[in-house]
C-alpha cells in the first residue's frame, strides 16, 4: 500500500467525505475578481456541480433547488451571502460532498471578502492540501485558490503568521511555482521568529518529505510532537518517514503511538496491516 494511504484513508473515514475536487472554470462575477483561480483548470464546475447532484435523493434535491434559487434571485451581497452559506451547509451536512462544500465556501469568501472568511475557506483547502494524496492538478487547484484567499486577507493583515505559513504552504505543496524555496522562506520567516508555532514547523516537515529531505521533515515532526504531543496528523507523517528511510522499528513505535488516538475500527485495521508488514 502507497504510505500516504494510509493518512488518506484515515482521513476519509474521519470526514465521513468523497475525494472528489474538481477545478472551479467559472463563478460569474466571483472568480473574475482574480484571474489567477483560473490557470490551468481541467474541470468545469458545471460538470462537477451536475455529477454530484445525481447521488442526491429527491428530497435532497428539492432542498438544493430552493437554496440555488435564492441565490440565484438574491438582490443584495448579503443575501448572496447567506445563499452560498447555506449552499455549503447542504453540501457538508446533507450531502456530505467534498466538492461543492470547498467550491461554495471559497466563493462566498470572495464575495464577503473579509479577513475572517477568506482565511477560513483557505485554511479549509490548506487541510485538504496537506492530508490528501490527490493528483497534482487537484493538488494545485486548492493551492491556486487558496492562495487567492490568502493574497487578499495578507492584504487587510499582514501579520497574520497563520496566513503566511497557509501561504507557503501553497507554494511547497501546491505545485503552483518552479520554486518551492519561495514557500519555504515564506513560512521560514514565521518558524525563525517563533519556533514554538507548532503549524508552521508542521508544514516545513511536510515540505521536507514532500522534496525527499526525510531526515530534516524527521526534525520538523519531532519539533512539532514535543510542542503538541497528541498531534497524530505529526505521528502518522513521523512514522511514514521512518518507513521511507528503512528505519522500521521506529516506524512501528509511531504507528503504535497513533493506534492509542484514534479509536477508529477501519483506521485501526490498516494500521495493523502496516505494522505487520514491517515486522516481517
Amino acid at each position: 500500500m502507497k504510505l500516504p494511504q494510509l493518512l488518506v484513508i484515515g482521513l476519509a473515514v474521519l470526514l465521513c467525505i468523497v475525494l472528489v475536487v474538481y477545478v472551479p472554470r467559472e463563478n460569474k462575477n466571483l472568480l473574475s475578481q482574480s484571474k489567477e483561480a483560473t490557470v490551468n483548470q481541467t474541470f468545469s464546475t458545471q460538470s462537477m456541480l451536475e455529477g454530484a447532484k445525481t447521488a442526491l435523493t429527491a428530497s435532497q434535491k428539492s432542498s438544493l433547488l430552493n437554496v440555488e434559487n435564492q441565490l440565484n434571485t438574491s438582490k443584495t451581497t448579503l443575501d448572496s451571502i447567506k445563499a452560498y452559506r447555506q449552499l455549503s451547509k447542504f453540501w457538508a451536512d446533507s450531502a456530505q460532498n467534498l466538492a461543492p462544500y470547498l467550491y461554495y465556501t471559497y466563493s462566498g469568501a470572495l464575495l464577503e471578502n473579509s479577513e475572517k472568511s477568506l482565511t477560513f475557506a483557505a485554511q479549509l483547502l490548506i487541510d485538504r492540501l496537506t492530508t490528501m494524496d490527490a493528483p497534482p492538478e487537484i493538488q494545485n487547484w486548492m493551492a491556486v485558490n487558496a492562495k487567492v484567499l490568502l493574497d487578499k486577507a495578507l492584504v487587510m493583515n499582514p501579520n497574520n503568521d497563520s496566513a503566511i505559513i497557509n501561504l507557503g504552504a501553497c507554494y511547497l505543496l501546491g505545485n503552483i511555482s518552479d520554486n518551492p524555496m519561495a514557500g519555504i522562506l515564506k513560512v521560514k520567516e514565521v518558524v525563525d521568529k517563533n519556533p514554538q508555532n507548532a503549524y508552521g514547523q508542521f508544514i516545513l516537515g511536510l515540505g521536507g518529505k514532500k522534496s525527499g529531505q526525510y531526515p530534516k521533515a524527521i526534525e520538523r515532526f519531532l519539533a512539532v510532537l514535543k510542542l503538541e504531543p497528541g498531534n497524530w496528523d505529526a505521528m502518522m507523517n513521523l512514522a511514514e518517514c521512518y518507513e521511507l528511510t528503512n528505519q522500521k522499528g521506529l516506524a512501528i513505535e509511531w504507528y503504535l503511538k497513533v493506534k492509542t488516538l484514534v479509536n477508529i475500527p477501519e483506521f485501526v485495521k490498516i494500521l495493523d496491516e502496516r505494522i505487520n508488514e514491517l515486522k516481517k
